[in-house]
């Protein structure tokens, strides 16, 4: 099935060389899926994997935070893993430190075929060219929303700021229904998502490829426009994600953004967390009202930007290449159920299908039982327009820094809050989107 120029076995043939030697290779695998049902599911891959290979695979669980630290450490020592699932914040750092084997990577993505991937996934870990890791899942931010309220009322979905302004006017009456729930609590990383959704949809970055800082006023000030827009069609106080979730769920928001994990819960499926639209907190009706839009344009930006959160596995240049290429051909394609099936509704397929069924992958996905305190698939629950809404993100998936190799850069501003604090003042009128503009920019020069 899969051949490389480096002499990796095809699966077909791996399966019957059954020596003494390939039996006993091992591999070293880390994940930070490491909660108790997400690590059976991957041992479960692997266990799969050699009984169809021969080649033994050991998965290790490492925490997310403590993932850059061990692989720097690792890599000093020359003991690195074969793979490392891993976020897409080390992709490119880690392929320019000469950690990850980009030469494998990338003939991995092209033996699986390169034009089954969503672009954006590649495009976050494009290294001169090459793809420095191979993607695996990830998920877009979405912007939920009433459809029953849109169709009533005669409006397009919500899939830019033009079309979301005109909804919030046509369906903003408080407190009965708010147009929107904007995040305004500054000290909460859900509005730094927000906020970083809402200005790449309209191209607007703070960071650039040569290492410099600053944000282009016009399509800015737009952005800080539009998102006072959203922030007076909402409830007055300090706002996020419990807020958010908390009014659509009770019928009282037309409009929030929010990530898949609520995908769930809207239907039902999670007693901690039920749906108050009607008396029966197991009630799928609120999901059946429900439409969701990814990538969403600004007038600066026609194309969009959806944001999201990719996932890779990098082969690293202490791996055993052959052996890891294969482990990582395998998880992408006759164990990709099983690498999408750790949670379903966070894991997106970006490797949509095979070059024989471009859908095969996405399909699937739809098909993987959801939930908490019961179970149902997606598809079961959301019809085939909304599945395939949920993926689209995926296609024009943005960060800011990804693109310009900057995501260390992109990270220390976002952490600093200060786009936060300022925005949130911008909203309390302390000044207007010009001024604004201007003090973050001052700001943005101290941060190196």
């Amino acid at each position: 099935m899969i051949r490389k120029t480096t002499g990796i076995l095809t699966l077909a043939t791996a399966g019957l060389m059954l020596s003494t030697s390939l039996a006993n290779a091992q591999l070293q695998f880390w994940t930070t899926e490491e909660q108790p049902d997400r690590l059976a599911r991957q041992e479960q891959l692997a266990a799969d994997f050699e009984a169809e290979t021969g080649i033994g695979v050991e998965v290790i669980p490492v925490t997310e935070s403590e993932l850059g630290t061990r692989a720097t450490a690792a890599f000093a020592a020359g003991n690195l893993p074969d793979v490392i699932y891993h976020p897409q914040q080390y992709a490119l750092p880690w392929a320019e430190a000469g950690i990850l084997d980009v030469e494998a990577a990338n003939e991995v993505v092209e033996e699986l075929g390169r034009d089954t991937f969503a672009p954006g996934a590649l495009a976050f870990a494009d290294f001169d060219g090459e793809t420095a890791a191979v993607p695996v899942d990830g998920w877009t931010q979405m912007v939920v929303y009433r459809t029953d309220l849109f169709e009533e009322a005669g409006l397009e979905p919500p899939t830019s700021y033009e079309a979301i302004a005109t909804a919030i006017e046509a369906l903003h009456n408080p407190p009965e229904l708010y147009g929107f729930v904007a995040a305004t609590k500054v000290d909460e990383a859900y509005m730094s998502q927000m906020l970083e959704h809402v200005f790449l949809a309209n191209g607007v970055s703070p960071v650039h490829a040569d290492g410099s800082t600053g944000f282009d006023p016009e399509p800015t000030i737009e952005a800080l426009e539009f998102y006072k827009t959203l922030a007076e069609a909402s409830p007055p106080g300090d706002l996020y994600w419990q807020q958010s979730r908390q009014l659509y769920f009770t019928g009282n928001a037309a409009m929030i953004i929010w990530s898949p994990f609520i995908l769930d819960e809207l239907a039902g499926l999670r007693d901690s967390d039920p749906p108050a639209i009607n008396d029966d907190p197991t009630s799928t009706e609120l999901a059946s009202k429900t439409g969701v839009t990814t990538t969403i344009s600004g007038p600066s930006n026609p194309d969009g930007s959806a944001w999201a959160d990719i996932r890779y596995f990098g082969i690293t240049m202490d791996a055993d290449t052959d052996d890891a290429a294969a482990f990582v051909e395998y998880s992408m394609s006759e164990g990709y159920e099983n690498t999408l099936s750790i949670a379903p509704e966070g894991k997106f397929p970006v490797r949509r299908g095979t070059p024989e069924d471009p859908t095969a992958f996405v399909d699937l996905w739809a098909t993987l039982p959801v939930g908490v305190d019961r179970k149902a698939p997606l598809a079961d629950l959301y019809p085939e327009e909304v599945i395939g809404d949920i993926v689209a993100g995926l296609e024009t998936a943005g960060r800011w820094g990804a693109t310009e190799n900057q995501l260390a850069l992109a990270s220390r501003i976002i952490n600093s809050q200060m786009i936060n604090r300022y925005v949130r003042e911008f909203i309390d009128g302390e000044r207007d989107a010009a001024a604004t503009v201007e003090a973050m920019n001052a700001e943005l020069a101290n941060i190196e």
